[in-house]
C-alpha cells in the first residue's frame, strides 16, 4: 500500500485482502508452477498429518515404529516451518511471488538439513554436544542453523525478533564492549559453548517455547482451521448478526461478539479482522461509524480474541510450562478479565451509538431484553452441561466399563441429529455486506443451521476443565471429531434431504475442504513456529548470562523501587517490543525477562504479586502489539479493509482498547480479578467467583462510560472523573482499606514461635528478611508468606524450610531447605556474608474492615452522577 493509497483511504479488493492476510499469517507466495505448487500444498498436508501423528494419545503402532520424544519431535517440527518459511515467504516485498528463486531453494535445503541433523542423530547429540563435547561439524551445523532461522524469521515475522535475536547472540558472545553497560556485563562465552547452548542443546532454540509450538499450538491452529473450513466462521458471525444487528449500533455490536466467537477458530489477529470485517465493516459505516471508528472496533475486538478462554493464544500454552501450572489453571485465571472485557467494548460500541445516535439495521429492538435473553442461554447452557457432568459420573459408578461406549454412541447420535436438524434449513451463505438492501436473519433461522459446529467445541471443553486431561490430548480429540465432521456433514445432509445422487459430489467436497483445512492449518503454523524457535534464543541468553537478574535490577533502579513505575515501565517495554514483534515472541522476550522482577518487587513493597498475575500482565500488554501504532499489523488491516487512514484507525483503536490496558494493573493490585485463591470445587468459591465476575462488569461498564465521556448523557470532566473513582474503588477496595487500616500487625521477631504456637493452622502470615544481596552486596528486603503448617511451633517452621537462629533480639537466618519455596523466593540473598540475612519483622493477619465496605461511598458517588445526568438526559441509556 502506497502513501498515496493511505492519504485517500482506498479499499482493498478481496484478493489484496486475501493476500495482506496471506503476507502475515500463512505466507504470500503462490507459484505458478503445478510442481512448486503441489510441493508446498504437500509439505503442509505431510506437516498437518505429522503433528496428527504425533499427538494420538494411544502409542498402539510402538511395536512397530518407534514412538518419538521431545528431543525428536522439536527438530522435525522446525524442519517443516523453516522449509516452508523459504518456500511461502518470499525475501523482500521486491521479490518474485510466482515461482521460488534459487537462493530460497538452497535456503530451504541447507535449513532443513541443519534442523533435521538435529532429529537424526539425537542419540549422538545426547553423547557428545549435550555432555558438554560438541564436535567441530555440529558446531558450524549450529552456527549456520542459527543464521538460516534468523533469516526465516525475518520473512515470517519482520526484522523486529531477528534483530532482538541477534542483539542477544552478540550480547552472549561478547559479554562486554563500549555499547554494554557495565551492570550486565559478563566474560562472554565461546563460540563453540554460544552455539551448544543455543543450536544443540535442549535449553536454546529447541527450548520450551518450540516445545509448546509442537505439543499444544499446532493441534489449537490447525482445530481453528478445520473449523472455518467447515463453515463454523461464516456461521458464527450470522448468529451474532440475528442476535445483535437489530440493535442501535448493532452491526458493531456483531462484529464484537463475532470477533470473539472467531477468536475460538483463529489465532491470528489480523485474519480476525478481515474474516469478520469485510462483512461488519462496512455495515458498521452504514449506520453512522466513521471508516477509522469502524475499523478500530474491529481490531479492538479481533485482538482480544487472543485473550478468551477456552482457546487462547500460543502464549497462553506457554505460560503452562514456564509456571508450572495446568491450561485449566490459566483459563480460570484468563476468563474474568476477558469476558469483562468484551462485555466493556459492548457497551463503548453501544455508548458510541447513543453518542451519535445511530440508527438499527430494521425494525429496532431493546438492548436490555438482549442481555437478558443471552444471560437466560447461558445460564440453561451452564445446567445442561452441570446435568452432563453428574449424568456421566453416574454411569462410571454403575457400569464402568461402558462410559466410554455409550459417551461416544450418545455423542454420535446427537451429531446425527444435530445434522438433520440443519439439514431442513438451507445452507447459510456469506451476504454481501454492500447489497443496497440489508435483511437481517432472525436467531431461529440461523442457530438450528450450524450446531453440530459448536459440538467440538464442547468435546475441547470437556476434556480440559472436566476429564482434567491436557491440552494436547484434549485438542487432539476435538480435533478428530472436528476431523469427521468435515467429511461427513456435506453428504449426510445430502442423504437426508433426498439427495442421493449428489452423495458422492458432497462426499468429494468434504474432503475437498479437510485437505484445505490442514494445508491452511499449516500454513498458519509456519510464522509461530519461526517465533517459538527463534524466541529460544532470548530464553537461553538469559538462562546462560547475567541479563535476567542484571536487567531486573535496572529497572528496579529506573523506577526508584515503586511498584507502579516498574509496571508502567514494563508495559511500555512490551508495546515498543510489540510494535515488531508477534505476540507470542513479546510475551516470550518480556516474560524471560520482567516477569519474576515484577513478583520480587512486589514482594520488597511487601505486596504479594502470583507469577500468574505478572506473566498475564506482560501477556495482556503483548497482544496489543497488533494495535499499537505506526506498526499495529490489525490497525493496518482494518484500514484497508474500511478505506481509513490506519495511523488514524491504530490511535482510535489503541483508545478503545484502554480498558485492555488498565485491567492487567488491577488484578496486580487485586489477584481476585483472575480469581486467584478461589476455589472453584466449592460452592463458597463458585458464589465468590460470581460476584467477583458481577461486580468486575460492573466497574468496567464504569470505566468505559468515564472513557468515553458519556453515560447517560454527556459527560463533564468531573462526572467522568467520578466515574473512574467509582470503577478504582469497585475494582481495588482494598487499597482504600490499607490506607485507614494497617492489614497487618507487626511482631517482634525474638516472639516469633511464640506467635506461630498460637495460631491456627492454615493461618498466612508474612516475614519481612533483610540481608546483603547476592549479586550486589547492597542490603536488600523481600516479603515472604509462611503457610502455617503442623501441629508444633518448631515443626511449622520445618515445613517451610526455614533455618531460623534466634539469637537475643535478633533472628539469623540461614540458607533455607533445598527445594522448597522458600529456597527459591530467597536466592537473591548472600547466606555466607560477613552480614548476616535476618528476619526483620513477623507480619501477622488482623482482623478489620470488609473493603466492600468502600463500595457505600462509591455507589452513593455513582449515584449523585445518576442524579447530575438524569437531568440532561434525552435518550434511553440502553
Amino acid at each position: 500500500m502506497t502513501d498515496d493509497q493511505q492519504r485517500q483511504g482506498r479499499q482493498f479488493s478481496d484478493d489484496e485482502l486475501q493476500d495482506l492476510v496471506a503476507s502475515a499469517d500463512s505466507g504470500a507466495r503462490a507459484p505458478t508452477n503445478r510442481a512448486v505448487f503441489l510441493l508446498i500444498a504437500g509439505l503442509a498436508l505431510s506437516w498437518s498429518l505429522f503433528q496428527l501423528w504425533i499427538a494420538q494419545p494411544q502409542l498402539w503402532f510402538a511395536e512397530y515404529v518407534p514412538a518419538l520424544n521431545s528431543s525428536q519431535t522439536r527438530p522435525l517440527h522446525l524442519t517443516f516451518a523453516i522449509v516452508l518459511a523459504f518456500l511461502a515467504y518470499p525475501a523482500l516485498k521486491s521479490s518474485p511471488r510466482s515461482y521460488v528463486p534459487l537462493t530460497d531453494w538452497a535456503l530451504m535445503a541447507v535449513g532443513g538439513f541443519c534442523t533435521f541433523y538435529i532429529f537424526w542423530f539425537s542419540d549422538h547429540l545426547a553423547l557428545t554436544a549435550r555432555s558438554g563435547l560438541p564436535t567441530q561439524t555440529q558446531v558450524w551445523i549450529g552456527a549456520i542453523g542459527l543464521l538460516i532461522l534468523l533469516e526465516a524469521s525475518r520473512r515470517a515475522l519482520g526484522p523486529a525478533l531477528t534483530i532482538v535475536g541477534s542483539l542477544f547472540l552478540l550480547y552472549a558472545y561478547m559479554g562486554q564492549g563500549w555499547l554494554i553497560p557495565e551492570l550486565i556485563e559478563h566474560e562472554g562465552l565461546s563460540f563453540r559453548a554460544l552455539i551448544n547452548a543455543q543450536w544443540l542443546d535442549t535449553a536454546g532454540v529447541f527450548g520450551i517455547p518450540l516445545g509448546v509450538s509442537t505439543a499444544f499450538v499446532f493441534l489449537f491452529v490447525l482445530f481453528g482451521s478445520l473449523l472455518d473450513k467447515a463453515g463454523a466462521g461464516n456461521y458464527f458471525i450470522k448468529l451474532a448478526f440475528a442476535g445483535l444487528g437489530h440493535l442501535r449500533g448493532g452491526p458493531a455490536k456483531a462484529a464484537v461478539v463475532g470477533s470473539a466467537m472467531t477468536g475460538l477458530i483463529s489465532g491470528s489477529s489480523i485474519a480476525n479482522v478481515v474474516t469478520t470485517g469485510t462483512f461488519t465493516i462496512p455495515l458498521m459505516k452504514r449506520v453512522g461509524f466513521t471508516s477509522e471508528q469502524a475499523g478500530s472496533v474491529e481490531v479492538a475486538s479481533s485482538v482480544n480474541g487472543q485473550i478468551m478462554p477456552p482457546v487462547m493464544g500460543a502464549a497462553a500454552f506457554l505460560m503452562v510450562e514456564f509456571i508450572g501450572i495446568s491450561y485449566v489453571e490459566v483459563i480460570k485465571h484468563a476468563f474474568v478479565p476477558a469476558a469483562i472485557s468484551y462485555i466493556a467494548l459492548v457497551y463503548i460500541v453501544h455508548l458510541e451509538a447513543l453518542k451519535k445516535d445511530m440508527p438499527a439495521l430494521g425494525e429496532a429492538k431493546s438492548f436490555g431484553g438482549m442481555l437478558l435473553k443471552f444471560f437466560i442461554g447461558f445460564a440453561v447452557a451452564g445446567a445442561v452441561f452441570t446435568a452432563l457432568i453428574y449424568l456421566v459420573g453416574a454411569l462410571r459408578a454403575t457400569v464402568p466399563g461402558l462410559t466410554g461406549p455409550i459417551m461416544m454412541t450418545a455423542l454420535l447420535g446427537l451429531y446425527l441429529f444435530l445434522i438433520s436438524v440443519a439439514a431442513r434449513r438451507p445452507d447459510l451463505e456469506v451476504d454481501d455486506p454492500n447489497d443496497p438492501e440489508i435483511k437481517l436473519p432472525t436467531v431461529a433461522e440461523v442457530y438450528a443451521t450450524g450446531l453440530h459446529y459448536i459440538l467440538p467445541i464442547v468435546v475441547l471443553v470437556w476434556f480440559l476443565m472436566v476429564e482434567r486431561q491436557s491440552p494436547a490430548k484434549s485438542a487432539f480429540y476435538a480435533t478428530s471429531l472436528m476431523l469427521a465432521i468435515i467429511i461427513t456433514q456435506r453428504p449426510l445432509k445430502a442423504l437426508m434431504r433426498g439427495q442421493a445422487d449428489q452423495l458422492m459430489t458432497e462426499f468429494k467436497a468434504g474432503f475437498s475442504d479437510l485437505i484445505d483445512g490442514l494445508i491452511a492449518g499449516a500454513r498458519n503454523m509456519i510464522g509461530i513456529g519461526v517465533a517459538t524457535a527463534a524466541a529460544g534464543i532470548i530464553v537461553a541468553t538469559v538462562t546462560k548470562t547475567p541479563i535476567g537478574t542484571e536487567l531486573a535490577g535496572l529497572v528496579e533502579q529506573l523506577s526508584g523501587g515503586i511498584l507502579f513505575i516498574m509496571l508502567v515501565l514494563v508495559g511500555l517495554f512490551s508495546l515498543i517490543l510489540g510494535m515488531g514483534l508477534p505476540t507470542t515472541a513479546n510475551y516470550i522476550v518480556v516474560s524471560s525477562l520482567m516477569a519474576s522482577v515484577v513478583v520480587s518487587l512486589g514482594a520488597q513493597e511487601g505486596l504479594i504479586v502470583p507469577l500468574i498475575a505478572a506473566h498475564l500482565f506482560v501477556f495482556y500488554f503483548g497482544i496489543m502489539a497488533d494495535v499499537t501504532p505506526p506498526v499495529g499489523l490489525a490497525s493496518f488491516a482494518a484500514a484497508a479493509v474500511s478505506g481509513g487512514d490506519p495511523i488514524k484507525t491504530g490511535f482510535t483503536a489503541f483508545f478503545y482498547s484502554l480498558r485492555t490496558v488498565a485491567l492487567p494493573f488491577l488484578f496486580i493490585y487485586n489477584p481476585t480479578l483472575i480469581l486467584y485463591g478461589v476455589d472453584l470445587g466449592t460452592t463458597a468459591g463458585i458464589l465468590q467467583a460470581i460476584f467477583v465476575f458481577v461486580i468486575a462488569t460492573f466497574a468496567m461498564l464504569l470505566f468505559a462510560a468515564a472513557t468515553q465521556g458519556y453515560f447517560l448523557a454527556r459527560s463533564r470532566i468531573y462526572e467522568s472523573a467520578a466515574l473512574l473513582l467509582v470503577a478504582f474503588t469497585l475494582f481495588v477496595p482494598n487499597i482504600w482499606l490499607n490506607m485507614v487500616q494497617d492489614p497487618f500487625e507487626r511482631v517482634d521477631p525474638a516472639q516469633f514461635e511464640q506467635v506461630l504456637g498460637e495460631l491456627d493452622e492454615g493461618a498466612r502470615l508474612r516475614l519481612l528478611i533483610e540481608g546483603p544481596d547476592f549479586n550486589t552486596g547492597a542490603m536488600t528486603q523481600t516479603t515472604l508468606v509462611m503457610d502455617v503448617e503442623g501441629a508444633s511451633p518448631q515443626e511449622r517452621i520445618q515445613n517451610s524450610g526455614l533455618l531460623l537462629l534466634p539469637e537475643g533480639d535478633t533472628v539469623r537466618m540461614e540458607e533455607p531447605m533445598f527445594g522448597t519455596d522458600a529456597s527459591e523466593k530467597l536466592s537473591s540473598f548472600d547466606f555466607y556474608a560477613d552480614t548476616p540475612v535476618t528476619l526483620a519483622t513477623v507480619q501477622v493477619p488482623r482482623d478489620r474492615l470488609p473493603a466492600q465496605v468502600f463500595y457505600i461511598p462509591a455507589l452513593l458517588l455513582l449515584g449523585l452522577v445518576i442524579l447530575l445526568q438524569r437531568r440532561r438526559q434525552t435518550k434511553p441509556a440502553f
